[in-house]
């Protein structure tokens, strides 16, 4: 039975970052142009977000290759291999540190913007704007499954009923 929750949690921490990659898809142009539409109206050039490396537009690669992986180790985990139960202890810590230091940035993005002049409230609202209202929920829902989600999946993995229910 831990195994299959084990299993679930994977699958679940999947529907954010799914989200995430249709918010990039589908609004972060939206959402880039109103943060240098901000940038203009604050006074200072639309290419200083470049310039300092802030992109509202995001990237969905990584997003993509941890839905991959969480999506075959979920499958390995409902078919009771080894595999899944070992890869499982290996990422989930992974995707915890990933969980920590990068998903707070995405939620709080205003306090680590640093650009000299520049309201960073003001801008990040204006590129939130461009978002759905879910967006935010989204990184949330992102946030607890990457790490709270991960300790439960590597702490069910390791129980002994996980352990008898696994083949090689």
């Amino acid at each position: 039975m831990s195994r299959r929750i084990a299993a679930f949690l994977q699958l679940l921490t999947i529907v954010p970052f799914a989200l995430g990659t249709v918010i990039v898809l589908f609004f972060g142009q939206g959402a880039q142009k109103a943060a240098e539409a901000e940038m203009v109206r604050q006074g200072h050039a639309a290419s200083m977000l470049a310039e300092n490396g802030i992109s509202f537009a995001g990237s969905d690669g990584l997003a993509i290759v941890i839905m991959i992986v969480l999506a075959a180790l979920a499958a390995l985990n409902l078919a009771g291999k080894k595999a899944g139960r070992v890869g499982s202890w290996i990422f989930h810590p992974i995707l915890l540190v990933m969980g920590v230091l990068i998903i707070p940035s995405q939620l709080f993005t205003a306090e680590f913007i640093q650009l000299p002049g520049v309201d960073a409230h003001a801008l990040v609202e204006a590129a939130k704007a461009a978002l759905p209202g879910w967006a935010t929920a989204a990184s949330w829902a992102k946030l607890v499954l990457t790490t709270a989600g991960s300790v439960a999946v590597v702490a069910l993995l390791a129980t002994r009923s996980a352990r008898a229910a696994t083949s090689r």
